[in-house]
């Protein structure tokens, strides 16, 4: 795969948890967050790696938090709130974790120390954040799915960042390597568990 970083560029990453947890889902592969760190700590000076996730509050055990707390561990900076009940019009209960703002103003916080911000989303509301950023003279990749039925990314929000990348080119590179039958476990991050469904995050 072709390089888009510069060895001396400075750079963050932005992942929007739910959002890139569907994205690779959809494409049939887990992420393995420590194969995701080493392969952007080759390609330039990685400042920060932003994790954003919604957690359920009241459950006895979460199925996300093994990962967040691993993440939290292994050189990523966490940003959690914990998610909103709510009934619809219809009476259905809702569960809304929508961690957009977050995110948008951790990007505008950092970009003053930054060449490039990679965003792991297909969100479209994030068109407006990256269109701020460029002003700041800073470039903005973002990491998502067209490959997936629907596609995973707004189309918005991929014409107007300066790279788009596929996240299936990324997956030789980032995905979860499952070992054989039989042999020891590896230090692989914990696979993730299941997210809020999109509709459900307010996204």
């Amino acid at each position: 795969m072709t390089t888009r970083f510069y060895p001396e560029e400075r750079v963050a990453l932005f992942i929007d948890g739910a959002n890139l947890h569907a994205a690779a889902r959809a494409l049939g592969f887990d992420i393995d967050y420590k194969r995701l760190l080493k392969y952007f700590q080759e390609q330039c000076r990685l400042i920060r790696a932003f994790y954003y996730t919604a957690l359920i509050e009241d459950q006895e055990y979460s199925p996300l938090r093994p990962l967040v707390d691993w993440l939290d561990y292994n050189g990523f900076t966490m940003v959690t709130k914990p998610t909103k009940e709510f009934t619809d019009a219809m009476g259905r209960r809702k569960i809304k974790g929508n961690m957009d703002i977050e995110l948008a103003i951790d990007v505008l916080d950092m970009s003053a120390h930054l060449d490039h911000v990679v965003l792991f989303s297909g969100d479209g509301d994030f068109r407006r954040l990256v269109e701020a950023v460029q002003r700041r003279g800073v470039r903005v990749s973002v990491v998502s799915t067209t490959r997936s039925q629907p596609p995973m990314v707004a189309d918005e929000l991929r014409r107007q960042a300066d790279v788009f990348v596929e996240l299936e080119e990324l997956s030789p590179l980032i995905a979860r390597q499952h070992a054989p039958r039989g042999a020891p476990a590896s230090a692989a991050s914990p696979a993730p568990g299941p997210e809020p469904a999109a509709e459900d995050r307010g996204a």
